[in-house]
Parts: structure tokens; sequence; C-alpha cells
């Protein structure tokens, strides 16, 4: 039996996930990831586990990823509170290039998404002080860091909140 319920997207290659999880008076427990279970996605290794908390109501992150030989995939989750997760194709060649899916992911309903390699990644805070993990394939490489500008009309993500905080460097990030 899987611990994993895999929920596709119009987009290829790109999957949300919903830990199941086992409950009693107690509380529960779920298996966070698993490579064996999730390894045709392509984290067969986690290479680096990154940890964010964002204080601010209407915040966004993004929309960041790094450029190959070092592009990555990631699985993101929510640890507490819940963001408005979106990855963007920039795959060339691509049937969904420049398409994006947004995901809540929170806490509560134990959603996670698997992100592949060639998409920019980013979210908007729903509530104050949300924590996310990401888990990578491949380490941070700074001179592959790149990014796409999360306003950017090209794209148009429909952010559900007003944006109440971005930093300068992603207000900086090009458009397309």
């Amino acid at each position: 039996m899987s611990r994993f319920n895999r929920i596709p997207t119009a987009l290829s290659n790109l999957l949300v996930v919903e830990r199941q999880r086992l409950g009693d008076e107690r509380g529960f427990f779920s298996r966070f990831f698993c490579s064996e279970e999730l390894s045709d996605f392509g984290i067969g290794r986690i290479a680096q586990i990154n940890h964010t908390m964002t204080q601010a109501k209407g915040a966004i992150r993004g929309m960041h990823f790094q450029s190959a030989p070092h592009d990555e995939a990631k699985f993101v989750s929510c640890l507490s509170g819940a963001v408005f997760d979106v990855a963007v194709d920039l795959r060339p060649g691509s049937p969904t290039y420049l398409q994006w899916h947004g995901e809540v992911l929170s806490a509560e309903n134990a959603r996670s998404m698997m992100i592949p390699p060639g998409f920019a990644h980013g979210f908007q805070t729903l509530m104050e002080n949300c924590e996310l993990i990401y888990l990578h394939d491949k380490p941070y490489a700074p001179g592959s860091e790149d990014g796409v500008n999360a306003l950017d009309p090209a794209i148009a993500i429909a952010w559900p909140l007003p944006v109440e905080q971005m930093s300068e460097r992603d207000r900086n990030l090009p458009m397309l």
C-alpha cells in the first residue's frame, strides 16, 4: 500500500502528492518522503534540505530555479501555516512552456509539490508565520542560481492575496 496519493497537474511531470496519515487520539503518523515509492519522479537521492519561515501574510518568495547543469528537482511541503505554492514551466520546447500551476500547501492538508528540473518555484503566504521544507536532489550552486519575476505579466500568476512583501532581490528578478 502506498503512503502517497499522486495528483497529476496539467503540467507534464509536475505532481501534487498527498501524504496518507494514520491517526488516533494521540495525533497522526505519516511518511514524509520515501525515495523507493517516489523514485520514478527522479528524487532518489536527497542532496540538500532547506527550511524557510516567512512571517508576513501575503509575502511572496520566488520565482527561483537553478540553471543546467545544476537544475534540480524539489519536493516542497508546508510544515506550519498555509501557502499558495506555484511552479512555472520554463522548459524550452515543452507544450506547457510558461504555464503555471498553483496549489495550496498547508500543515492541515498534508500536500506537497514535486517540482521537476526546468521549473521556477515560488509561493505566497496565506497566513502569518509559514514554514516550508524543501528536499533537493542537487546541492545549491551559486553560479547557477536564477529566477523570473513573480509579477511578470507574461506569466500572469493569479496570486490570491495582495502582495504585501517581496525581497529586493525577488522584485529585481528579470521579466521574460
